[in-house]
């Protein structure tokens, strides 16, 4: 039996006559397709469709609770009077301009300069101190060889990270209070006892503490992912050319959590200057506002409890803009360093 020797599509019956296929489509190529070849923008959303119905509520969420109120930051430049009316939109239009006034009384406000270095200086210390320690657990519980044990030690670590502040500081003042268990134990071996939690010269170490037995099992789930997507294969041959587990650890796993590091690392510099409001505002009567005073609870201070609104919002501002140009910065730092960051180049 012969076998035929017609060509069985039009793209073979091309190639064995040596012709150049041509495209349906006419200049653009298939249809709906540019002469790049991309889709456009039509079929896109067609294909997409699902997809963006899906992240639609959250875009609008996201519009109405984060973008919109940034139109309020023109309360900044105004002597603001939320009494003029019931209507927020409506007292603005009715305040006073004062224009620069408020920042120029910022400047000078001894306060706002306290409260910029103990904001600063808890976020160096939780860089230093907060940000490794999650690492260091993923790395710890990815090397443990049993998966029951590694499930239940990640449950513990990632338990505390449901607890709300006020039953996380209530959980120390209860060990580190002048009536907790540490200062009962030095006492009943004659010494005097600590009260840790009324200390301002410890206050930032407290706070330290605090967020690292809170949050440091939310920052697990996030490096085992990324230790997760690492090809077994990497450490079979590392091991097979004479690597140890150190070597491997230094030379596959590291840089695998690489690109996430950098990810979470530059999100943390942009979030340098929030460094816990319900954290330390619970905890700002007790050492006072010299020790636990940051840029949050500064600005509630002064907007909420004092109710210069201008004041506050201009102070907010200040923030917000320093806030953008350390994620900018440290995005640049992230492209030097191959990474990709929060965006791409």
């Amino acid at each position: 039996m012969s076998h035929s020797t017609v060509p069985r599509s039009r793209a073979e019956a091309d190639e064995s006559t040596g012709r150049t296929p041509v495209a349906s489509g006419g200049a653009t190529g298939t249809r709906g397709k540019t002469m790049t070849g991309k889709l456009s923008l039509r079929l896109r959303f067609r294909r997409d469709r699902v997809l963006i119905l899906m992240t639609l509520p959250a875009v609008v969420l996201l519009l109405v609770f984060n973008y919109l109120p940034i139109l309020g930051n023109i309360v900044a430049f105004q002597d603001y009077d939320p009494y003029v009316s019931d209507n927020g939109i409506v007292s603005m239009l009715h305040s006073s301009w004062v224009g620069l006034e408020n920042f120029q009384q910022i400047f000078a406000d001894s306060a706002f300069w306290n409260a910029v270095k103990n904001t600063l200086v808890l976020f160096s210390l939780q860089l230093v101190l907060f940000f490794p320690i999650p690492i260091a657990l993923a790395l710890l519980i990815n090397s443990v060889v049993r998966p029951r044990v590694r499930a239940l030690s990640q449950a513990i670590l990632y338990l505390p990270h449901f607890f709300s502040w006020v039953l996380v500081i209530s959980v120390f003042q209860q060990i580190f209070g002048g009536a907790g268990l540490l200062s009962q134990l030095l006492r009943q071996h004659g010494y005097d006892g600590l009260d840790i939690m009324t200390d301002p010269s410890t206050f930032k170490f407290l706070v330290t503490a605090e967020s690292v037995w809170k949050d440091a099992g939310w920052g697990i789930i996030v490096f085992l992912a990324a230790l997760a997507s690492v090809s077994p294969d990497l450490y079979e041959a590392a091991a097979m050319d004479g690597a140890g587990r150190w070597r491997r650890m230094w030379h596959v796993t590291l840089p695998a959590l690489r690109p996430v590091i950098a990810l979470l690392l530059v999100l943390r510099v942009g979030d340098a200057l929030t460094v816990g409001f319900e954290q330390i505002l619970l905890q700002r009567d007790a050492v006072g506002p010299g020790a636990a005073e940051v840029l949050d609870t500064f600005v509630w201070w002064n907007g909420v409890r004092n109710q210069d609104f201008g004041y506050a919002a201009a102070a907010g501002l200040i923030k917000g803009v320093v806030s953008l140009g350390l994620v900018l910065a440290a995005n640049k730092v992230a492209h030097l360093m191959g990474e990709q960051g929060v965006y791409k180049k």
